[in-house]
């Protein structure tokens, strides 16, 4: 039988940052080698984009809100919306239900999601320096991602999968991070 450490959440909720941080990094970690060239766009993506980075981290954003925190609910929540609309604006076309978005406003949804995640960046600056990482890192994919889409040079979505997949990682990390830190009652693996 293996012993289980009982872990005390201060306000009997646990954190649900660890849920959103994974399934945010897992989401983008496996995106982001399709745009690097490792593999076809297919259906493990868009589920794990509705499932896991869409469902999972609106879960863990509604938790945050239940723990009064603002930064965890816009961030989560947002960010799972954003897997949900992403999976929408490429299946929603395949099954008829609308007109695929135009190179143009493919870059302008980027670029609204890269200045949103630049927003919220300044809020990391009080937080610790992985969510710094994360946040810095995420602001930079989309811009990548939206230049591809605004000058139709491909080389700027490849570059963007390497840089996605150091993004998506480094959030996995501060999940994992924050679950070793908390079982532990110590740090494990560093946040800054």
């Amino acid at each position: 039988m293996i012993p289980t450490i009982p872990v005390q959440a201060k306000d009997g909720i646990a954190n649900p940052a660890p849920l959103g941080l994974c399934a945010f990094g897992m989401t983008t970690v496996l995106l982001n080698l399709h745009n690097a060239g490792f593999f076809e766009l297919n259906s493990m993506i868009l589920a794990m984009g509705i499932f896991y980075g869409g469902l999972a981290q609106v879960i863990a954003g509604i938790i945050e809100a239940k723990k009064n925190n603002t930064f965890g609910l816009t961030a989560f929540t947002s960010y799972g919306f954003f897997w949900l609309s992403l999976v929408g604006l490429i299946v929603m076309p395949k099954l008829g239900w609308a007109v695929a978005p135009s190179e143009a406003g493919m870059c302008a949804y980027l670029i609204m999601w890269g200045v949103f995640t630049l927003c919220m960046f300044f809020g990391t600056l009080k937080l610790n320096r992985a969510l710094q990482f994360v946040f810095a890192s995420l602001t930079i994919l989309f811009f990548l991602l939206a230049a591809e889409h605004g000058t139709g040079n491909s080389s700027f979505g490849k570059f963007a999968g390497y840089e996605g997949i150091i993004c998506g990682a480094s959030a996995i990390y501060a999940g994992i991070a924050n679950v070793l830190n908390e079982v532990y009652g110590k740090t494990v693996w560093p946040l800054g």
